[in-house]
């Protein structure tokens, strides 16, 4: 049975037009993309719900089993370069990803369509925006993928749902990301593109991290999305 998610919201003053779903990364909290709401000029678009779901508390393996706020669990033994290259803890992600699909689902039943949602994520957040917003059933505005990759890449062509094959896709990475390496998003970027899914890309001189080129980057892709 899926955990239910719980949530860091903030609601508009009149009923929500539209909703932006930003999911964190390892070790993180909901809190941590708070200020995003506060940086990004989108009064064009009307009243917008935000919702920053906050990742269940699991032992995460390659931290020694430290307990922290994680979407699946990360192997130890991994290349330290690249810790996500290697073995996935697929139970884990599809347990995320059946977790936020009933997030979304309580949007719509909110009333905000699923065309007018937008999902994001930033590192492993970024993994499952990607891996259930392509294999939701209906079709969202966009999928932003900020510093991370696609999960289960195997699995997608067989699983990716008819209603979000065009969804579009805002992808950005750091140019000297050490975490998750630059090539493990350009690779997951053209796993996305030869699916035919359309991929507006970014890369930017920086670590694992967000920039300010880039906030304003995907503040206006969103414009474009949920114009």
């Amino acid at each position: 049975m899926t955990t239910p998610i719980q949530t860091i919201e903030l609601h508009p003053a009149e009923p929500a037009r539209a909703s932006i779903v930003v999911l964190h990364g390892l070790g993180a909290d909901g809190t941590d993309f708070l200020s995003l709401a506060d940086e990004m000029r989108l009064e064009s678009l009307g009243p917008l719900r935000w919702v920053f779901p906050r990742a269940p508390v699991r032992p995460v393996s390659v931290n020694n089993g430290h307990r922290m706020r994680a979407w699946y669990d990360i192997y130890a033994g991994t290349d330290a370069r690249d810790p996500f290259s290697r073995q996935e803890d697929e139970a884990g992600l599809r347990d995320s990803f059946a977790g936020v699909h009933a997030l979304l689902d309580r949007e719509v039943a909110r009333g905000v369509p699923a065309e007018r949602i937008v999902l994001a994520g930033f590192s492993q957040g970024c993994a499952i925006t990607l891996g259930a917003g392509l294999r939701y059933g209906q079709r969202l505005a966009g999928l932003a993928a900020l510093s991370g990759y696609l999960p289960l890449a195997g699995h997608t062509a067989a699983e990716r749902h008819a209603a979000n094959a065009a969804t579009p896709v805002f992808g950005a990475h750091g140019s000297r990301d050490g975490i998750v390496v630059p090539a493990r998003g350009r690779d997951s970027r053209d796993a996305l593109v030869a699916l035919g899914q359309p991929v507006e890309w970014h890369e930017y001189p920086m670590e694992h991290s967000v920039c300010l080129e880039e906030v304003r980057d995907l503040e206006a892709w969103l414009k474009q999305v949920l114009a």
